[in-house]
């Protein structure tokens, strides 16, 4: 009779040991994190997109400084931005660009630059978001 209470002890003990998580209980877990990413995924994505609007303004902020620049050493605008870089002009004093590259706005896509600008001596913008002319784009003027 002891090694029935043996075994069945050993089969009761298996039963309350036994690890692991139920169905239930992972379910209510991808639950739990389905409701919190639903609530931060458009907070991240609305930031996501500002920083992109903030570093394009910053980089035609320094292209405009850089253009300026050259205009006040050499007397005109540059005939194209890459002037900024390397120039066979007398009174050169670049590069005017730290990094010696003309950097592309955040959407990947090259700054618009214009020189007489209908804006200004010159016109220096990034197309924005959808790649158009239209109140989106970040400009210097």
């Amino acid at each position: 009779m002891t090694e029935q209470r043996i075994i069945k002890r050993s089969s009761a003990e298996m039963v309350n040991n036994r690890k692991g998580f139920t169905l239930m209980e992972i379910l209510i877990v991808v639950m739990i994190i389905g409701l919190i990413a639903s609530l931060i995924a458009p907070n991240i994505m609305g930031r996501f997109a500002r920083s992109q609007e903030e570093i394009a303004k910053a980089q035609v902020e320094m292209l405009s400084s850089s253009v300026q620049s050259f205009y006040l050493d050499i007397g005109r605008c540059p005939a194209d931005l890459n002037e900024l870089i390397a120039s066979t002009e007398k009174l050169w004093r670049g590069p005017y660009l730290s990094k010696k590259i003309i950097p592309d706005d955040p959407w990947h896509r090259a700054y618009q630059y214009k020189c007489p600008g209908e804006h200004g001596t010159f016109d220096l913008y990034s197309l924005g978001p959808n790649g158009k002319v239209d109140d989106q784009i970040i400009k210097n003027w």
